[in-house]
């Protein structure tokens, strides 16, 4: 994240003497980017963070990855892939992915295992329920509508909470994620056109200190899955400072750029990723000049795949064309795509848009993955054409 946050009990300076009521050192622990270059936090731990009792290969659920063969749009229901409930992290179901950016969603009714990815950041969204993050951070409550972003190799537990089950899509990185660059100054200040600041961000507030013993974590890392068992619980933490942690975003609080005529997507764009990017779509006053068209024109991206996971409100482009709370559109690179029939017409005049959308570009191809089968509307390719 792009400022400084210091939570519980720290030093005055780092890497100095700093002793628990017994007289032993805390355990420093540094979690930091780019080999000691980039963003970093320091954690005091009252557990060495290295001793580990067992280590065992671990095997994941599986799924598989098939080329967008033939070449087409697709509508996938995710709403069909409810079944009993799963936890956040192993009942993920995969519906896209490539290389640099893999995506799931879960219907999440209870706790997942302790758990690390060292192979990228986390974006989380949550389209209804609520959930808590637990971590050596603290503990970070999210609700309804909230990014959750969880940084490369923090150790996390996922928690439902409320009476409802937790609807999540998960966007999971082959690198960071953070606000995109033009957002921030030199100094990772965000600017005055950037469409949300610090103000409009939440972190962990206060320390989360568990005292057990023989604890497992899973850890995907980039030669498979090994399980843990760590001597003490990593959530022994009783301080850290820095500007790497977990954190949320409302969508709510993104604040929608508007224009004249109709503002192109980077307007909505709310993060970056490694060849990727993510846009939020938010209830908004649509353009103002008097022959504008509010709904996009067609167009034909062709460096980039676009999925768009509608998650609220109506989405006055595809109307017509199957979509519904929960759906996700994949238009890829290669294909020329644009609103429904009639949509254009319909749009004129119209001064306000109430739609929730969240989208991904990515510039490399989506595959389809095992659940995008099981849940695919095969008719949405041919609504263009309004043919069967």
């Amino acid at each position: 994240m792009p400022y400084y946050r210091s939570v519980g009990e720290v030093p005055r300076k780092r890497h100095t003497q700093f002793r628990q009521p017994d007289g032993s050192l805390y355990a420093e622990e540094l979690v930091g980017q780019e080999g000691f270059s980039s963003d970093s936090s320091l954690l005091y731990h009252r557990y060495a963070p290295t001793a580990i009792v067992a280590a065992d290969e671990f095997t994941p659920p599986a799924f598989t990855r098939v080329p967008n063969l033939p070449l087409k749009p697709r509508h996938l229901r995710t709403h069909k892939l409810d079944g009993t409930g799963a936890d956040p992290v192993l009942g993920r179901q995969y519906l896209l992915a490539n290389d640099d950016v893999r995506i799931a969603y879960v219907l999440a009714d209870r706790p997942s295992p302790l758990f690390r990815d060292a192979t990228g950041d986390h974006c989380l969204y949550l389209e209804s329920g609520s959930l808590r993050v637990e971590s050596p951070f603290g503990v970070l409550d999210a609700v309804a509508g909230d990014y959750v972003i969880i940084p490369t190799s923090t150790i996390h537990r996922l928690v439902p909470t409320g009476e409802e089950p937790t609807r999540l899509l998960a966007i999971e990185a082959a690198g960071h994620v953070g606000p995109p660059k033009r957002y921030l100054s030199v100094r990772g200040q965000f600017l005055e056109h950037a469409p949300y600041c610090e103000r409009d961000v939440r972190g962990p507030d206060t320390p989360l200190v568990v005292d057990e013993t023989d604890v497992e974590v899973l850890v995907r890392h980039r030669r498979g899955w090994t399980k843990y068992v760590y001597a003490n619980h990593p959530f022994d933490v009783v301080g850290w400072d820095g500007h790497m942690y977990p954190w949320a975003f409302s969508i709510h609080d993104f604040e929608p750029i508007t224009g004249r005529i109709h503002q192109p997507p980077p307007v909505h764009q709310t993060f970056q990723g490694p060849n990727f990017v993510i846009c939020s779509f938010v209830p908004r006053k649509v353009d103002y000049h008097p022959d504008a068209i509010p709904v996009p024109y067609n167009h034909h991206n062709v460096d980039s795949d676009e999925m768009l996971f509608y998650t609220g409100g109506n989405y006055e482009a595809r109307r017509g064309s199957g979509i519904e709370q929960g759906s996700i559109s994949l238009h890829p690179s290669g294909f020329t795509h644009g609103p429904q029939p009639g949509a254009a017409e319909r749009s004129i005049g119209v001064d306000f848009f109430d739609e929730l959308a969240v989208m991904v570009d990515t510039f490399r191809p989506l595959d389809l993955c095992d659940a995008a089968s099981q849940c695919e509307d095969s008719g949405y390719a041919w609504t263009w054409a309004r043919r069967p």
